[in-house]
């Protein structure tokens, strides 16, 4: 019995972390409201689309902070949109802040492995045309939930999986991250629970990688990386709450920047804009606000409540 729940739940888990995730429709077409829509990545036939959302009176060469975002959906699927109010509101405080596109299983036949070496062409092409999007290289952020947090993670952490042929020159590590309840482990270790598997043959099949380890920002954890803010929910049964509180202690010992904010009786994508009267949304933003500030990325207090009561009115 006790081989069994471990198996059972390495099955079910890819399945609860897409089910918490709103489903949005998405075609080729998707827009996403006062943002402007540039292609950061083509593969292929595929062209991957990254949505900017910019403070009024934004302009080339004015060298603001910036955040990319990435959505949650166990790499299987999830949209932009997700993370559509994070960026108006950043915007609204004077950064230049995108929700990206990446590859997924549902979509493109891809691998968890794809979607990490999108999320550092991102990065990469972010710093590529800092000067014309008015953005400062040495001032760019990742954020992201859920699977979306563990390509955030793994553009600050992993040395390896950037896409061939391009310009390795030119960084895909953020200067900080906002990890919101990430899958910050996926490969086995004494402590940890890793998502997706019990097994290093199921998590190799799962990742698409001969050796997990290597696509694991837990299992990255060196000098020199990002400071990081990591937002876990305590009541998390599809992402452990254990494995945010490992990462940010193993993280801390080493020597790093490393902040868990933990919310009680919280579960799984308990962040997301339109949830629980948008109490969570409030609190959450309102403390990335605090952690961004502290590097001088937003400036003045949190206004969170202020920018709800603007869309309530609005809507």
């Amino acid at each position: 019995m006790k081989k069994i729940i471990p198996i059972m739940a390495a099955l079910l888990a890819p399945l609860a972390l897409l089910a918490q995730e709103k489903k949005e429709p998405y075609e080729s077409g998707f827009d996403l409201p006062g943002s402007r829509a540039e292609v950061y990545k083509t593969i292929g036939d595929v062209k991957l689309k990254i949505y900017i959302y910019e403070p009024k009176g934004h302009k080339a060469g004015a060298k603001r902070p910036a955040i990319v975002f990435f959505y949650g959906g166990s790499w299987r699927g999830g949209t932009p949109r997700q993370f559509l109010e994070h960026c108006r509101y950043l915007a609204s405080k004077g950064m230049v802040a995108m929700t990206a596109d990446y590859r997924v299983s549902s979509r493109q036949g891809t691998k968890p492995v794809h979607c990490v070496r999108d999320g550092k062409s991102a990065v990469r092409w972010i710093r590529q045309n800092a000067d014309r999007l008015g953005i400062d290289p040495d001032r760019v952020a990742a954020g992201g939930g859920s699977a979306g947090g563990h390509v955030a993670a793994c553009t600050g952490t992993l040395p390896k999986h950037n896409e061939l042929g391009e310009d390795a020159k030119v960084s895909s590590v953020p200067d900080a991250m906002v990890l919101y309840n990430p899958v910050i482990s996926t490969a086995l270790a004494d402590g940890v629970v890793p998502y997706g598997g019990d097994t290093n043959e199921t998590l190799m099949k799962r990742l698409g990688l001969k050796n997990p380890a290597t696509l694991s920002p837990y299992h990255n954890i060196r000098k020199g990386l990002p400071p990081t803010l990591v937002l876990h929910g305590k009541a998390d049964t599809t992402v452990p709450y254990s494995t945010a509180e490992a990462y940010v202690k193993q993280a801390t010992k080493t020597g790093l920047r490393a902040e868990l904010a933990g919310y009680e009786g919280m579960p799984h994508g308990f962040f997301n804009f339109g949830g629980r009267d948008n109490k969570m949304f409030l609190a959450t933003v309102t403390r990335t606000h605090e952690f961004l500030g502290s590097l001088g990325y937003v400036k003045g207090r949190p206004a969170v409540e202020k920018h709800l009561k603007r869309l309530a009115k609005r809507n």
